[in-house]
């Protein structure tokens, strides 16, 4: 394929909307939740889908796209099993960051910070929300471990729904929540010519700052 006909040629103006220092939020979790909530009308694809970026101790980058769960002034929370590759990293290095795209709005966000644990009463209280097929997906799954192919994963599916014949499946001790607290939260508007508005908030001696990025 030549450059005629590439990705070299894809060219986008971005034109639905502008930001300024005027038009945000005191508190970057407020702006966010607003941000989220005029995604969710706008009938944006899965708007709770985010990309994860963690490091392991000797900074080795990984990356991946989860669903947030909750977005308070404690931070951003989402579940995964804790021996998984990202739960691994996370707990060997607490520095992650987290962003969000939502293309049909011309907008992201991107959310950098450290993790802590969720309590297990949280973790809980998510897993008991659950279908029953994803609480067993959580017993069933060795994940980010190598499998013989889908028949092993197949097979235990099967040994835990036979385990487990009702519909509280209890949760796995390797399987809960984090959450993210920031440190900055960056909000992105797609502008023409590529002059983006960004709008950050920093968090300095216990309190959010604004200030703007050039793009």
């Amino acid at each position: 394929m030549d450059k005629e006909t590439s990705i070299f040629k894809l060219r986008d103006e971005y034109l639905s909307s502008s930001l300024n220092e005027s038009d945000v939020l005191l508190n970057p979790i407020a702006q966010f939740n607003a941000w989220l909530n005029q995604a969710l009308a706008s009938q944006v694809n899965i708007p709770n889908a985010f990309t994860l970026s963690t490091a392991t101790k000797t900074g080795i980058p990984s990356a991946r796209i989860l669903l947030l769960r909750e977005a308070t002034n404690q931070g951003f929370s989402f579940f995964t099993n804790y021996h998984s590759r990202k739960g691994t990293e996370l707990q060997e290095n607490e520095r992650a960051c987290i962003s969000f795209f939502w293309p049909e709005l011309e907008r992201q966000v991107i959310i950098d910070g450290k993790v802590e644990k969720l309590s297990d009463h949280e973790s809980d209280e998510y897993f008991f929300s659950r279908p029953r097929g994803s609480k067993i997906g959580a017993w069933a799954s060795p994940q980010s471990k190598v499998l013989k192919g889908r028949e092993e994963l197949d097979h235990f599916v099967d040994l835990f729904n036979a385990k487990y014949t009702s519909e509280q499946v209890p949760r796995p001790e390797n399987w809960g929540g984090f959450r993210l607290i920031p440190y900055s939260i960056e909000f992105w508007q797609g502008r023409r010519s590529r002059l983006h508005d960004r709008i950050c908030y920093k968090f300095v001696e216990g309190n959010w700052q604004i200030v703007r990025l050039a793009p």
